[in-house]
C-alpha cells in the first residue's frame, strides 16, 4: 500500500512538473464545461417547447361584422349614395355613386368631416345631418352634399348622401339672373323717368318735347323687348318640346324668321337669303325653333353694316345615332373677337355694348338660342373672324325615327319627298 501511494504521488508530482500538462488541463476543463452547458441548455429548450405544444393555446371568438340582409339591395335602388360603416370605421358596403363622389376610398371614409360625424353618432346614438363641400382640385368644381348619418344597429352606421351640386348651381344662376335683370331693368326705367321730367320742364319748347318724347319711345320699346324676352326665357325653362313633339318643317321656320325681319332689313339695306336643302324636318317645337332662328337673324343684322348680306341655310348631316339638321346663319359683318367667343351665349353679355344698346339689344337673344338648342337635344356653335363676319350653326337631331308613320303623311300633303332634296333659294333684296 505504501508503495502504491508513493507511486501515485510520484505520478502526480511528475505531471505537475510537466509544462505541457500545466498548459492543457484548464482548456480541456473549459471545453468540457461548455459542452455540458450547451447540452443542458438544449435539453431545457426542448422541454420548454414540448410543454408549450402540449398546452392548448387560448382562442378568441370575435364575430366579424355582417351587413344585414337586404341592405345592399335597398341601397342600390335609392337615389342617395349609401355607405355602411363597421364598428372600427371600416366600410362594409358602399354604392358606386358613393365612390364616384369621393366619399369612400378603399375601405375607409375619405371625408374627414363625415368620419367625425360617424364617430359622433356612434357615441351618441342619435342620427345627424350635415352639409359638406368636397374640393377635388384647383381646376375642378366643388361638390356639395347633404349627408344623413344614423345608427343601423348596435355596431353599424348608415350614411346616406345626396348630391346638391346641381341645385346649388341653379340657385347661383338664379341669383345672378335676378341681379342682372334688376340692373337691366333699371336702365330703361330710369331713362324714361328722367325723360318724363325733361318733357315736363320743356313744356314750352315743342322741339324739345318732340325730341324727348321720341327718346321715351325708344326706351319704352327697349323695356318692352326686355320684358318680352324674360317672359320667353321663363316659358322655355318650363316647356319641354320633346314631351309632346310635332314634326317641324324647317323650310317654314326659315321663311317665317326671314319674313319677320324683312322691314328691319329694308331699313338697314341688308340682303336676306334663304338657301340650303329644302324639305328638311325635325321633331320638336316649331315656335321655339322659329324664335331661335329669328334671334340669330336679328343678331346678324345688328352686327352688320348697311349693304351687308345675311344667308340662312339648312343642311342635313347623317350620323350613326341620328340625322342632324344644321341651320346656319352667316353674315359678312364686323365679326367677333376670338377672346369673346366663349362668352357670347351668356345671359346679358354683349360684345359691343354701345352698338347693342343703340339697336335695342337686350343680351338675351343668344342665351335663348342656346337654351332652345339644348332642350331639343342639340347645340349651337359659332365661327367668326373680325372684319370677315360670323356663322352661327344651330344643330338639331331629327328624331324622325320616333314618329315614322307621321313622316309619309306630311310628305304626301306637301308633295315633297325628304329623300329628294331640291336646292331652292329664296333671295330677298332690299
Amino acid at each position: 500500500m505504501r508503495a502504491l501511494g508513493r507511486t501515485r504521488r510520484q505520478l502526480v508530482e511528475g505531471r505537475s512538473s510537466d509544462p505541457y500538462y500545466l498548459r492543457v488541463s484548464p482548456i480541456w476543463v473549459a471545453i468540457v464545461a461548455l459542452v455540458v452547458g450547451l447540452g443542458i441548455g438544449v435539453l431545457l429548450a426542448w422541454a420548454a417547447l414540448r410543454t408549450r405544444r402540449e398546452e392548448p393555446s387560448p382562442t378568441f371568438d370575435v364575430a366579424e361584422p355582417v351587413v344585414p340582409a337586404g341592405v345592399a339591395e335597398v341601397l342600390s335602388v335609392l337615389p342617395s349614395s349609401g355607405v355602411v360603416v363597421g364598428p372600427h370605421d371600416e366600410v362594409l358596403e358602399a354604392t358606386a355613386t358613393a365612390r364616384t363622389l369621393g366619399l369612400v376610398r378603399g375601405s375607409r371614409i375619405a371625408v374627414p368631416e363625415l368620419l367625425q360625424l360617424v364617430r359622433s353618432v356612434r357615441r351618441g346614438g342619435d342620427g345627424r345631418m350635415v352639409d359638406l363641400q368636397i374640393n377635388r382640385g384647383v381646376r375642378v368644381a366643388s361638390t356639395y352634399l347633404t349627408a344623413r348619418v344614423a345608427p343601423l344597429d348596435e355596431s353599424l352606421i348608415l350614411i346616406l348622401a345626396d348630391d346638391q351640386t346641381a341645385a346649388r348651381r341653379i340657385d347661383e344662376t338664379r341669383r345672378d339672373f335676378v341681379a342682372n335683370i334688376s340692373h337691366e331693368l333699371k336702365t330703361p326705367i330710369g331713362a324714361i323717368s328722367l325723360l318724363a321730367e325733361a318733357v315736363e320742364d320743356a313744356a314750352d319748347d315743342p322741339d324739345a318735347v318732340r325730341k324727348f318724347a321720341s327718346r321715351m319711345g325708344i326706351e319704352s320699346a327697349r323695356l318692352a323687348d326686355l320684358v318680352s324676352q324674360i317672359i320667353e326665357l321663363s316659358r322655355l325653362q318650363a316647356d319641354d318640346p320633346l314631351v309632346h313633339p310635332e314634326v317641324v318643317d324647317i323650310d317654314e321656320v326659315l321663311s317665317d324668321a326671314v319674313d319677320r325681319r324683312r322691314m328691319d332689313a329694308e331699313r338697314k339695306r341688308i340682303t336676306l337669303t334663304v338657301a340650303g336643302i329644302a324639305g328638311t324636318r325635325v321633331l320638336g317645337s316649331a315656335r321655339q325653333l322659329g324664335v331661335a332662328v329669328g334671334n340669330l337673324v336679328e343678331n346678324a343684322m345688328v352686327y352688320s353694316d348697311p349693304g351687308a348680306r345675311v344667308v340662312v341655310a339648312a343642311h342635313v348631316q347623317a350620323r350613326s345615332d341620328d340625322d342632324y339638321v344644321e341651320i346656319t346663319v352667316s353674315d359678312n359683318g364686323i365679326g367677333i373677337p376670338a377672346v369673346e367667343l366663349d362668352r357670347i351665349f351668356e345671359r346679358f353679355y354683349r360684345v359691343d355694348y354701345a352698338r347693342s344698346r343703340a339697336n335695342g339689344g337686350t343680351g338675351l337673344g343668344l342665351a335663348i338660342v342656346k337654351h332652345i338648342a339644348a332642350i331639343h337635344g342639340g347645340d349651337v356653335s359659332v365661327w367668326s373672324q373680325v372684319g370677315q363676319g360670323s356663322t352661327f350653326t344651330l344643330k338639331i337631331p331629327a328624331h324622325l325615327h320616333d314618329v315614322a308613320p307621321a313622316v309619309p303623311e306630311q310628305a304626301t300633303s306637301t308633295d315633297r319627298q325628304p329623300d329628294q332634296p331640291t336646292h331652292e333659294r329664296q333671295e330677298i333684296n332690299q
